[in-house]
């Protein structure tokens, strides 16, 4: 991951939305004939991002337990109140379809202008079969309707509704059926945490998901670690995600298997100022992605490029590292072989930043370092 295969001077030719050709600089241009030529005078074309953990889709707002959280509550403490991932379950509830299509639609255009072409999206903001199908349907539609790529990920394991009862068996014997007959290949996802889902709910939800054919992730080890690291390694989950808590001995296991880990820096900067170990996973041989886990209460940031900046100076990496971590390799864990690189026969997806060295992207931080997006081999957006 360390090493990018940088180009000095080169030519990139696209054509019918792919990647025709990677040529020496200047023998491109000859090729292009009447098209459009772009000069890079210098600056780093690399690919898109690739986003490959977010909670894009959601209804209303959670300023005032920001407010709370300043005056000394934890997360873990305004969960068990009522209040973080449940409080913003009461507003989706609450939107229609429509609003939650335009509100994604809206945050996926942002992203998109900060250089990320595919994102996972997943639902988890309804926790009733209803609600959790309507979130899906939006984040279906708003995938055919935006420029990018959208995977869609069932998180319908994402808290525990305690106005429910029996809501952990609903959830199984309920909404997974109703996901799968309408989603059958989606990937199911839960978060494992004191408060949440506990192992033996999230294992039970797991081995019924797997039954039916669906891919597995799962958050755990943000704040505490449960065991779900080991049973998801068990159970061949495509990736653990968060890993903030994870032991020495339980992420080299995790770096030993086939299964992913996705750390999310923009989580550890906003709630509590603890990161994931990405150094120590590396170094054991781990699969690494980064991603932004944009959402409402713990990561309220869609961009890539603060991502990477967060994640060299606090997971131990380099902005290489990084870099892979973000295109790459989150291409490789949505399933997505044609992108995250710039190679002849590949996906369009690309972006020209503003810079001339992509050190930089791990060195500065705060607004975009994109100045031109690609998508599809169409020039969607222009700084």
């Amino acid at each position: 991951m360390g090493t990018l295969g940088v180009l000095e001077c080169a030519d990139v030719l696209v054509e019918n939305g792919l990647i025709r050709a990677v040529c020496e600089a200047g023998v491109g241009e000859d090729a292009a004939g009447n098209a459009m030529v772009i000069e890079a005078r210098g600056r780093v074309l690399m690919p898109a991002f690739v986003d490959a953990h977010t909670h894009a889709c959601w209804a209303g707002e959670r300023l005032d337990e920001w407010e709370l959280k300043r005056t000394g509550a934890t997360y873990l403490e305004i969960l068990k109140s009522g209040g973080g991932i449940m409080s913003t379950v009461r507003a989706v509830r609450e939107a229609t379809e429509d609003e939650l299509f335009e509100g994604l639609i809206e945050r996926l255009g942002w992203m998109l202008r900060e250089g990320t072409t595919s994102v996972e999206v997943k639902s988890g903001y309804g926790l009733t079969t209803a609600d959790e199908l309507k979130m899906l349907r939006a984040i279906r539609r708003a995938g055919e309707a935006w420029a990018g790529h959208v995977t869609a990920t069932a998180c319908i394991g994402h808290a525990i509704d305690g106005e429910q009862a029996g809501h952990v068996e609903r959830t199984i014997e309920e909404t997974l059926p109703g996901v799968h007959a309408e989603f059958p290949a989606i990937a199911i996802d839960a978060y494992c945490e004191e408060g949440a889902w506990s192992l033996d709910e999230t294992v039970r939800l797991f081995e019924a998901a797997k039954t039916l054919g669906h891919p597995l992730r799962i958050h755990a080890d943000q704040f505490n670690s449960l065991g779900m690291l080991r049973e998801a390694v068990r159970l061949g989950a495509v990736s653990v995600d968060h890993l903030e808590a994870t032991s020495a001995t339980d992420l080299r296991l995790l770096a030993e298997s086939e299964t992913f880990g996705v750390m999310l820096p923009c989580s550890g900067f906003h709630v509590d100022g603890r990161y994931a170990d990405g150094r120590g996973f590396l170094d054991a041989g781990g699969k690494l992605v980064i991603a932004t886990n944009v959402n409402p209460g713990s990561a309220p940031c869609s961009s890539m490029p603060m991502a990477i900046a967060l994640a060299v100076r606090n997971l131990g990496i380099t902005a290489a590292e990084a870099i892979c971590g973000c295109t790459a390799n989150a291409a490789g864990l949505l399933g997505l072989q044609d992108r995250g690189r710039i190679e002849a026969g590949l996906r369009a997806d690309l972006i020209l930043l503003r810079v001339c060295d992509e050190r930089e992207l791990g060195h500065g931080f705060g607004g975009s370092p994109v100045d031109l997006v690609v998508c599809g081999g169409e020039v969607v957006g222009s700084g």
